[in-house]
């Protein structure tokens, strides 16, 4: 990763501060977004080797499109994206409004289209074979049903259909891959979620280094390995 230019969205803490300090680790120029986390995105950025910082609301086209702009005026190019920026919620399915159903798909699966269209626009600029490579997270809940978060659970198996997609029109010269996390424990873990680390086969949660494992491993594959999705989960998918 020396030298590769790297977005890592929704970087400020938790997965993405993860990914974002392994890919500094690596090499990479790692650029940090964050929309609302100033505070931990400037300490993300500053153990990341004073990394630049990019604030956008993601569930704005217009506001993506700038980022990307920026992107290009401080670097004129982009060399990998991992898009890890991500809402959660929980409903009854009979519950769930419009505006819930919005909040959750403007950041989890119409801002990972427009980020991905936004960053091969500027990978494809350059006359490198190959271009470039984009890693999504998606989850668990793209691969198996949770009856309380439907709407979640169809933007991240959105977002698996959207990398597919993405890869057969990018090839050979970008690679969309996608790293679908299992339970990966922090200190606001609830209940259901310790009932899901129990049923896990590696009898333990993840950890935020494993998934960035995953990410690096995508990003330095070669372009014979697209469209594909590595599910790290303890082998709770398979439950």
């Amino acid at each position: 990763m020396t030298n590769q230019t790297v977005l890592v969205t929704g970087s400020a803490k938790r997965i993405g501060r993860a990914i974002a300090l392994r890919l500094a680790r690596e090499g990479a120029r790692v650029l940090i977004h964050y929309q609302h986390s100033e505070a931990d995105a400037r300490r993300t950025a500053e153990e990341c080797g004073n990394a630049d910082l990019f604030r956008a609301d993601l569930s704005s086209v217009a506001e993506i499109r700038r980022m990307f702009d920026e992107i290009a005026a401080r670097h004129g190019r982009l060399d990998a994206l991992v898009n890890n920026a991500a809402r959660f919620t929980r409903f009854d399915p009979l519950d769930i409004t419009e505006a819930d159903w919005d909040f959750i798909h403007d950041v989890n699966l119409k801002s990972v289209f427009f980020t991905c269209q936004s960053a091969a626009k500027l990978m494809l600029a350059g006359p490198d074979t190959p271009a470039g490579r984009i890693v999504n997270l998606s989850s668990l809940g793209g691969l198996r049903p949770w009856a309380e978060h439907a709407h979640y659970c169809a933007s991240k198996a959105g977002v698996i259909m959207l990398t597919r997609a993405l890869a057969k029109a990018w090839a050979p010269r970008i690679t969309v891959n996608s790293v679908a996390p299992g339970v990966i424990p922090f200190d606001d873990i609830d209940e259901r979620g310790l009932r899901m680390i129990q049923n896990t086969p590696a009898r333990r949660g993840g950890t935020p280094d494993e998934i960035a494992d995953a990410v690096l491993f995508f990003l330095t594959a070669s372009n014979f390995i697209t469209g594909q999705v590595l599910a790290v989960d303890g082998g709770l998918s398979q439950r």
